[in-house]
């Protein structure tokens, strides 16, 4: 019986963990751009930057999501409690959730912007990623009620994020510390 994940699925986990991780350290900086003349001149690309990465989540979120369809993952141990293994399924799920509805949330607000036509999005500085042309073409008031609620959504989304990624990172160093090989089983040494 396989304990480890596909080849596919370890690159796909820790390209997306890599992503958000540089998206949460992108959106915690470019407020300081204010109080900070040193980063203030950043802050439009760490903006454009985020952006790009949130929209590479979102396909690494559909292939991954496409791939475990196809592939069942590796069994918890046997060792594991029932609640154990009902945590670790309803965390997977809501890391799911966020990894799609964050880039999407975004999405959304970012072509509601009221000034989204002065900046166009380049998907790291190549082409011109496009915004969501039913939306920027709403009248002036609905496209803002759209960007300031998917701008409440991608902030209490963030929380989500934070809380689930904790819980899956807590689970798999208990599990390890308790001598199971769940670091391992994500291509993480032998």
């Amino acid at each position: 019986m396989e304990t480890r994940y596909t080849r596919v699925a370890i690159w796909l986990h820790w390209l997306v963990a890599i992503g958000v991780v540089a998206n949460v350290a992108l959106a915690w900086l470019w407020p300081l751009g204010d109080a900070h003349p040193a980063i203030g001149e950043y802050v439009r690309p760490m903006i454009d930057t985020h952006k790009s990465i949130g929209i590479t989540v979102l396909g690494l979120a559909i292939l991954r999501l496409l791939w475990r369809v196809g592939h069942r993952p590796p069994p918890f141990p046997t060792s594991y409690r029932s609640w154990e293994g009902a945590a670790a399924h309803i965390v997977h799920w809501g890391l799911y959730f966020v990894i799609f509805a964050m880039p999407v949330s975004g999405w959304v607000m970012d072509s509601a912007y009221k000034d989204a036509a002065l900046h166009p999005n380049h998907y790291f500085g190549t082409f011109e990623w496009p915004r969501l042309g039913f939306i920027m073409d709403l009248p002036a008031d609905t496209r803002q009620m759209i960007h300031d609620r998917a701008g409440a959504a991608h902030s209490l989304i963030a929380y989500l994020v934070y809380l689930l990624v904790f819980l899956h990172v807590a689970g798999a160093l208990k599990h390890q510390l308790e001598g199971h090989k769940e670091l391992q089983r994500m291509g993480l040494g032998k």
